[in-house]
């Protein structure tokens, strides 16, 4: 049964580790020669000492990580990874027919874009535990945490004994439809096998991921796939669009339950559009609003009427502003295509203050490397919360 407590500090690790007060502090930085591992930031927090004769007040914000990550220094070559997980947007999504277990078929461009969280990997001296900590709440610290069930399902694979120590800098929104749980649980996967010195291939990494979540295997892809079944058939294609064309996210707080919306959707309903025609048409010339079809747009209005709102206000503010304005997933993100800046009434009108707004564009990853964060992108530090996961 697994263990767990919540913290709320600086960092989410307990040590009894006694540390001289004259601790030299050093930058937290991955080791090994991965040129898109960052350093690890922290918030600086006091440490009070007592002494005989006084109480001396001593600034040590990472001295005890840095103590017990170079003590695993000495046996591994790898022990720190800074990674970053991009989220995507469904530019067309159909869904075409209904399975025998249950679930549906679906044909959808999906495209990896430039906003992401950014995940923290240290290789802990625990040969039983793991522990998740992240800097915002409503984040499941469990077993249940797709991070976690990446991990456990790359040692049950590999039977690896790796446990690490995670840290979730979440920038994207959950609820949204962007794919940021399943994001987390590619680039974990990713991580542990460049801390067991890449046991698996990419190919097995995607077939495995299968196993834990629909959207994870497309993470796998170069960036932009043609994914099909549950969505876990993954055609890695070139990408049909430019990188350089931008595009606003403007999420709601109400989120769509993905399982509410697919109670509401009818199948006679949907667009009779080929998906296959509509990839051609995206690639011969570009995005527009005639084939950014989502057949879950529907059901979802019907679970959240406000979001429907809300897509009608965006593309009628929008016109001449976007080439197209669509939902991604089952929502409840709307994506504005070819401008970054969200329509003036999101600033306005109290009732969208609380709007989740986001710039982005289109991504890819290099062959044998992970995505890049773009060098735009800023991390803040709210709080941190943390448990262990055995």
């Amino acid at each position: 049964m697994a263990s767990s407590h919540l913290l709320c500090n600086t960092f989410p690790i307990q040590t009894s580790c006694n540390l001289s007060s004259k601790s030299n502090i050093s930058s937290f930085k991955p080791s090994g020669s991965f040129s898109f591992c960052q350093k690890l930031q922290f918030q600086r927090t006091p440490v009070v000492k007592a002494t005989r004769k006084q109480v001396e007040l001593v600034y040590d914000p990472d001295g005890r990580v840095n103590k017990l990550a170079d003590e695993v220094d000495k046996q591994a070559p790898l022990s720190r990874l800074t990674l970053f997980s991009p989220c995507k947007v469904n530019v067309f999504l159909r869904i075409t027919s209904k399975r025998e277990d249950g679930y549906h078929d679906l044909a959808s461009l999906f495209h990896v874009i430039s906003l992401g969280d950014v995940i923290k990997f240290s290789l802990s001296p625990s040969k039983r535990i793991d522990r998740l900590s992240t800097n915002v709440s409503g984040v499941p610290l469990t077993e249940d945490n797709l991070i976690i069930k990446a991990l456990n399902l790359y040692r049950k694979k590999t039977g690896t004994d790796n446990f690490f120590w995670i840290h979730l800098d979440k920038k994207v929104p959950t609820g949204a439809g962007l794919g940021g749980g399943s994001s987390n649980a590619a680039t974990a996967l990713w991580a542990a096998n460049q801390f067991s010195g890449c046991l698996a291939t990419e190919k097995e990494l995607q077939e495995w991921s299968s196993e834990i979540g629909s959207d994870i295997p497309f993470f796998f892809s170069h960036g932009a796939a043609y994914c099909t079944g549950r969505g876990e058939i993954v055609q890695d294609i070139p990408s049909p669009v430019s990188s350089g064309i931008p595009m606003v996210l403007m999420k709601p707080p109400q989120s769509c339950s993905t399982a509410e919306v697919y109670k509401c959707f009818q199948l006679d309903k949907t667009s009779q559009a080929d998906p296959l025609t509509l990839l051609e048409k995206i690639s011969r010339n570009g995005i527009s609003q005639d084939v950014c079809i989502n057949d879950l747009e529907p059901p979802a209005f019907e679970v959240l009427p406000s979001l429907k709102r809300l897509k009608q206000r965006i593309a009628a503010a929008g016109r001449g502003q976007y080439d197209a304005v669509f939902m991604s997933g089952s929502g409840s993100t709307i994506v504005g295509i070819g401008s970054p800046d969200p329509p003036q009434f999101i600033y306005d009108e109290d009732e969208y203050q609380d709007v989740f707004v986001s710039e982005a564009n289109f991504l890819a990853r290099e062959a044998n490397q992970w995505y890049q964060q773009p060098a735009s992108t800023t991390c803040s530090s709210p709080p941190e919360f943390s448990r262990s996961v055995e």
